[in-house]
């Protein structure tokens, strides 16, 4: 079974008079890009978080948090002035040293600088059993993701199986007119000779030339090889989670073979069937993107 990259997860639990809070969410990437923000009381466990998460996930655009919120806090949260006081120097001195523009008022961006806003002005040594709640919220958030993935990969399994049997009809659908375009053909050719006036030519060399030309466009080779495309296509699908860059080599070839199709069809009827494969094969490109 496939597994999509997209997904979300969350988890939370209590410690001690503080709720523990994971988020994780990913969006599809080629390769891991994982991007963390970790509470000040955890960030000496970012590496351990950040390896339990590039195990679990393998590949996608991550952003994991992980925060606490005190439960029984009652007063207004606290602002570290010294901190505070240390980002806007910094601030007119870059400003001074760069001729950026200062703005009108420093608070809104003081505010929101890290750590500004503190519940708590002294910093507690971590916790082994702490640190073992977090962890576990942060295991949770990254299950509760990766089984989100999997609900959407069976739906992508789901959406890629309707599309590869609509283009199997498809390329059914072009039998019939295969013979009628072989016919249509020579009777435009020979029309189109009769109706020069006094024209001669050898009827045994025009059926040679008729065959010459027929044959170059034949499609059997190309309907073989985009039969055999859809059918990787769904064992592949079946090797599980991993294959999302084969997938895609797979539809590309899948392209070629329709595009070679509808190149040689000249016949409307069957040109028009090949827009409708190439529609369908456009919305499985798009959609395996977000396969793993």
């Amino acid at each position: 079974m496939i597994l999509s990259m997209t997904g979300y997860g969350k988890a939370s639990a209590e410690f001690q008079g503080k709720k523990i809070i994971a988020e994780v969410k990913s969006l599809n990437s080629k390769a891991l890009d994982l991007s963390t923000r970790v509470a000040p009381a955890y960030r000496e466990k970012e590496m351990e978080v950040r390896a339990m998460i590039t195990q679990a996930l393998e590949r996608g655009k991550v952003e994991f948090n992980l925060w606490t919120e005190q439960q029984d806090q009652t007063g207004a949260c606290p602002i570290n002035g010294e901190l505070a006081a240390d980002y806007f120097r910094q601030m007119q001195d870059i400003s001074a040293r760069f001729g950026i523009p200062a703005p009108a008022d420093y608070w809104p961006t003081l505010l929101r600088m890290p750590d500004v806003l503190s519940h708590s002005e002294v910093q507690q040594e971590l916790s082994d059993e702490e640190w073992n709640v977090a962890r576990n919220v942060a295991e949770q958030a990254i299950a509760h993701l990766v089984a989100f993935r999997q609900q959407e990969g069976e739906a992508l399994q789901r959406k890629f199986e309707e599309k590869l049997d609509s283009i199997a009809a498809l390329l059914a659908a072009i039998e019939p007119y295969e013979k009628q375009r072989v016919e249509k053909i020579r009777q435009r050719i020979v029309e189109g000779l009769t109706a020069i006036p006094d024209v001669q030519y050898d009827k045994n060399r025009l059926e040679q030339e008729m065959i010459y030309y027929i044959e170059k466009l034949d499609i059997n080779e190309e309907k073989q090889r985009l039969a055999n495309h859809l059918r990787y296509f769904r064992q592949t699908m079946q090797d599980g989670h991993g294959q999302g860059k084969k997938l895609g080599f797979i539809a590309q070839e899948m392209g070629r073979e329709i595009n070679t199709t509808g190149s040689k069809s000249n016949l409307a009827e069957m040109q028009n069937i090949v827009v409708r494969m190439k529609d369908e094969l456009e919305q499985i490109k798009e959609q395996v993107l977000n396969v793993m």
